[in-house]
């Protein structure tokens, strides 16, 4: 096969993942000669409990020209502004925050938050708390779609909720119309050629699949990259304690805020997640510090149905591979790594993956300078968002439990964490130190590092807070939350 030929692409599994592998890759190469074909055992179930995501699915189905509404109402989907944490801090005025999907309206705010942060670490006497500057944390309070009048031009950046399992079958309806081939088959043994890399599929019956690229969307089994190829897993366990999840809906609400809430518990925190058809719960915990009979029981009693519906019990690996290309092999999805759902950074890692492989293997073919450097490029997305959810536990504010206590004991940190984590506390620059440490690309903007460390009130204690001295001024909340809710009136309620 020649290098600049689009390859014979073979997906290993369906799901979410799989399916979007698979779109991706098929609107890439379709016209130019590729194919894709998904082989999914009906035998094998998805895991199926990631239910919400970040703007990057937006941006994915914009890419392959699908509307709102052809998928939102075949999936119960509903918007997503931001997520709001609630108890992860104890201290006085930080019972909660709201963490946004900042949109074009907030380049005029952000400015002024990020102003009343440094003067408030210095122990400047103003408002620093995220939820009064972005335009979603005002939306998704007021109940607001996030589409605006067609005489305001400003629309504000969301994600989706949504059933994935409805998505992944969506995703596979849509994409076999347009020439993916599906095939329903369990695969037996994965065929090597000579030179090692995989030849080939063998499934049940006899039929054998053969391939230039194999994707791995096999979930935790991570049948060819981990099993047969042996890529080499990185586990996360010294840095995030949560190896369960315990999960359970309950019945949909009538009306709703767009956000998904992450509500801090005992051992860990419960997610709430509004569709269409029901409310997703889910409690996200340590083994270590709380048995799946309690987990169970506190989740139960915390949504109200301590003596009604089932509940899945889930054990989470988390980590990544070492290298999430290995020979002819692209691992995605859970094959390829898993970090706590707490950002919802599952489907936003599967399209990067499919996307920068696209690329790299568009330059390179197989050689290995090109898959190099896409491995590094994703291996430095999973650390900083690894960072970025350890920070959550390392600077939370709470010490009622010894799962709390320990995580903000926890000093199993990188020393780009470190790094940000020592600016914040000696007033220096973090959006310096951030793009630095991430050569100009960062995962997480100057923004999301704000919310966190604010939302939290990780600043001087209040007793300790002095007034601003003459001829040094502080953002105007009041203004500026009159200038969001006059933004906000251009959005209608949102009745879905």
């Amino acid at each position: 096969m020649s290098e600049t030929q689009p390859p014979r692409v073979v997906v290993l599994g369906g799901g979410s993942a799989g399916w979007i592998t698979a779109c991706l890759l098929h609107h890439r190469w379709h016209a130019r000669g590729g194919e894709v074909t998904v082989v999914e055992s009906p035998e094998i179930g998805i895991i199926g409990v990631g239910e919400g995501s970040t703007p990057q699915l937006k941006a994915f189905f914009d890419q392959l020209g699908i509307e709102e509404a052809e998928w939102m109402t075949a999936c119960d989907a509903t918007y997503k502004l931001g997520i709001r944490f609630s108890g992860w801090s104890e201290r006085e005025g930080h019972a909660s925050y709201f963490h946004p999907f900042p949109g074009p309206v907030d380049l005029h705010t952000e400015p002024r938050f990020l102003h009343n942060c440094a003067l408030r670490r210095r122990g400047f006497d103003v408002p620093a708390r995220p939820d009064d500057w972005f335009l979603a944390e005002v939306l998704a309070e007021q109940r607001k779609t996030p589409h605006p009048q067609d005489s305001f031009p400003f629309a504000p950046s969301y994600g989706y909720h949504f059933d994935a399992h409805k998505l992944g079958a969506f995703l596979r309806e849509w994409a076999t119309v347009r020439g993916v081939v599906h095939k329903s088959l369990k695969v037996t043994e994965v065929e090597l050629g000579p030179a090692a890399d995989v030849a080939a599929l063998l499934c049940e019956g006899g039929e054998r699949i053969e391939g230039d690229v194999f994707v791995d969307c096999s979930g935790f089994r991570s049948l060819i990259a981990q099993q047969k190829l042996g890529a080499k897993f990185l586990p996360f366990a010294e840095n995030l304690f949560n190896d369960r999840a315990v999960v359970m809906p309950t019945p949909p609400c009538e009306t709703f805020k767009p956000q998904t809430d992450s509500i801090a518990m005992r051992a860990g925190w419960r997610w709430s997640i509004p569709l269409t058809t029901r409310v997703g719960n889910g409690y996200v915990y340590s083994s270590k510090y709380i048995s799946d009979e309690e987990a169970e029981a506190e989740l139960r009693q915390a949504i109200g149905m301590e003596h009604e519906g089932d509940v899945r019990l889930l054990q989470m690996r988390v980590g990544r591979v070492e290298d999430s290309w290995t020979r002819n092999c692209l691992a995605a999805g859970l094959s390829q790594g898993f970090i706590e759902p707490l950002e919802a950074t599952a489907l936003h890692i599967v399209i990067a993956t499919a996307l920068d492989f696209a690329e790299a293997f568009e330059k390179g073919g197989f050689g290995p300078a090109h898959r190099d450097t896409f491995n590094r490029s994703i291996a430095a997305k999973y650390e900083g968002i690894r960072d970025y959810i350890v920070a959550h536990y390392r600077l939370n504010q709470r010490s009622d439990t010894q799962y709390w206590r320990d995580n903000a004991a926890n000093h199993a940190l990188s020393d780009n964490l470190k790094g940000l984590m020592t600016a914040w506390f000696t007033h220096e620059d973090l959006r310096e130190i951030n793009l630095r440490q991430h050569d100009g690309n960062p995962h997480y903007a100057n923004m999301s590092w704000h919310a966190l460390f604010a939302g939290y009130g990780t600043f001087p204690p209040q007793p300790k807070m002095v007034p601003l001295p003459a001829g040094l001024a502080g953002a105007d909340k009041a203004e500026t939350r009159a200038m969001l809710a006059a933004c906000a009136s251009n959005f209608a309620d949102y009745r879905p």
